[in-house]
């Protein structure tokens, strides 16, 4: 046979093999720790595809070093449909915080989707005295590198949106870097740090239920989930910043596979209690985007957010 009617069989043969996938379990590695917003997202879709393709769904939580090590593992899977990854905002600053990373973030995966976006807040814990974020500056001037600002990871988006903060708003904030939203959002409500930056996701749970008071929001607009909270922009400070989730595949992934994956993520969004767990509990801005809009993304957080790691010099250590 030659090779030329080789690939064409294996072409032809694409899509009835994703018709017929998936035929054994899948696995969706969660790379950060319980209690944060990536491992509910992740067992959320778990739940519902399991359902609708018939097949068992696993989360497998595979943690460490910022996400990095069960990024790793899935970019190192076979590409098979079989695993994928569910990947955080920090994604798109690991290559520029660690020169030795083991995978390249854009070449050794297959976009599958951003599923959804949503501003962070800056919280304290119910007993501190703040109650605006003009309550932060004052306090910030008046004992410079006295006011704890702890974030999700040393290198993360909320501490690289700490740094731009403290550089727009001339104030110091000192950044206090937590393994994960979970261990962030008990040491906030403990009042073991002053105040936390991560996403409205990670957080509007405990807002709601009193443990901690929003100040200010990073979107570019007022949330849904805390219509009340001011964005830093209504408080004269010119920065916004984004946290967003998405789900990648190994590079090589077929994609009839991918598109019968993002159909059925598709179907899953759609679902009213999908609606209320994301835009409620959650407090994300569904986006849904295309594998090719999920790319150029990627591409663009890269490169706007390593920018600042380079210019500011931020190590991981």
């Amino acid at each position: 046979m030659s090779i030329f009617r080789f690939l064409l069989l294996l072409c032809l043969s694409f899509p009835a093999f994703a018709q017929e996938w998936p035929t054994k379990p899948v696995k969706f590695v969660s790379p950060y720790p319980p209690g944060g917003s990536v491992d509910p997202l992740a067992r959320l879709f778990a739940a519902k595809l399991s359902v609708s393709l018939k097949q068992q769904f696993i989360v497998e939580n595979r943690t460490g070093a910022s996400g990095i090590i069960g990024t790793d593992y899935v970019a190192k899977s076979a590409p098979d449909g079989y695993t994928f990854v569910f990947i955080f905002d920090t994604h798109a600053v690991h290559q520029a915080l660690n020169p030795n990373l083991p995978f390249d973030p854009v070449k050794d995966f297959a976009p599958v989707m951003i599923v959804g976006t949503a501003p962070m807040a800056i919280t304290t814990g119910a007993m501190k005295p703040y109650r605006t974020f003009a309550d932060v500056i004052a306090a910030a001037k008046a004992k410079p590198d006295a006011v704890t600002l702890g974030n999700v990871g040393n290198g993360s988006l909320a501490h690289l949106t700490t740094i731009v903060l403290n550089q727009a708003a001339g104030i110091h904030l000192v950044p206090v870097p937590y393994k994960g939203g979970g261990p962030l959002s008990t040491d906030l409500m403990g009042g073991q740090v002053e105040l936390g930056i991560a996403s409205t996701a990670a957080q509007a749970q405990h807002v709601r239920g009193g443990k901690m008071r929003a100040l200010v929001l990073t979107g570019d607009k007022r949330s849904h989930t805390m219509p009340e909270v001011p964005t830093l922009r209504e408080q004269g400070i010119d920065v916004v910043a984004h946290a967003w989730w998405g789900i990648l595949a190994p590079a090589g992934t077929p994609r009839p596979i991918i598109d019968k994956l993002v159909s059925e993520l598709n179907k899953a969004l759609n679902l009213p209690d999908v609606k209320k767990m994301l835009g409620e509990t959650l407090g994300m801005d569904v986006v849904a985007l295309s594998p090719e809009a999920t790319q150029k993304w990627i591409v663009e957080q890269i490169a706007r957010w390593g920018k600042v790691v380079r210019e500011n010099n931020i190590r991981t250590e």
